[in-house]
């Protein structure tokens, strides 16, 4: 189909890829655990959307100047560290603004547009999802006659198919955050928690080799 094969192995693996958590799952359940399931929703959509990018950059052949150019590459690897390290010192800072329930000055960071933005922002600024995409789209696109639909078609598979995971997550997160430990120094120190480990993978990006 567009050029396509093994669809039925494509999708099996990109549901294993998705249920492996990683940045994304942690500012989902981070969301959803201390602002409900509509806030986690809002986070995976921004991401879903975020792949989007990603995708029509690997269609489009972007991916592939991204893996040849190491000047590129480190550039915008820093640039989503930065990023990574600026979401989880947000994190951080509103944990302390629900200790100290200054709920109007905190509504920057946990608006639904801001929400959405970070998500959005979190998925794009990360050049390994980029490379992963690149390397893993075309081994299901036939080699005779390569189409950039087949990497279109694949690519919103595998985003439909994680923003539905992702959803899912969201409204699990926040029922057992609810359910569990619904009052606000369990939301201060969850915040803090995924903060904190946001400013570790920032770090561990901003300190990777190229490859």
């Amino acid at each position: 189909m567009l050029g396509t094969h093994d669809i039925w192995l494509f999708i099996l693996s990109g549901l294993l890829l998705n249920i492996t958590p990683g940045p994304d799952t942690l500012y989902i359940v981070g969301r959803s655990s201390t602002q409900g399931s509509r806030a986690g929703a809002v986070a995976a959509l921004g991401i879903g959307t975020g792949a989007l990018v990603h995708i029509c950059a690997a269609a489009l052949g972007l991916s592939a100047i991204l893996a040849a150019s190491a000047t590129l590459f480190n550039a915008v690897k820093i640039i989503g560290a930065v990023y990574l390290l600026y979401v989880g010192i947000g994190l951080i800072r509103s944990a302390a603004t629900i200790a100290t329930a200054t709920i109007a000055t905190d509504r920057r960071l946990t608006s639904m547009r801001g929400i959405f933005l970070q998500g959005f922002l979190t998925n794009v600024l990360n050049p390994k999802v980029a490379l992963f995409f690149l390397a893993f789209l075309p081994q299901f696109v036939d080699s005779a006659a390569p189409n950039p639909l087949a990497f279109l078609f694949l690519g919103a598979i595998f985003d439909i198919n994680g923003t539905l995971w992702n959803l899912l997550v969201a409204r699990l997160a926040a029922g057992i955050s609810s359910a569990l430990a619904p009052s606000m120094g369990f939301k201060q120190w969850f915040n803090r928690c995924v903060g904190g480990i946001f400013i570790l993978v920032g770090l561990r990006l901003a300190l990777a080799d190229n490859r």
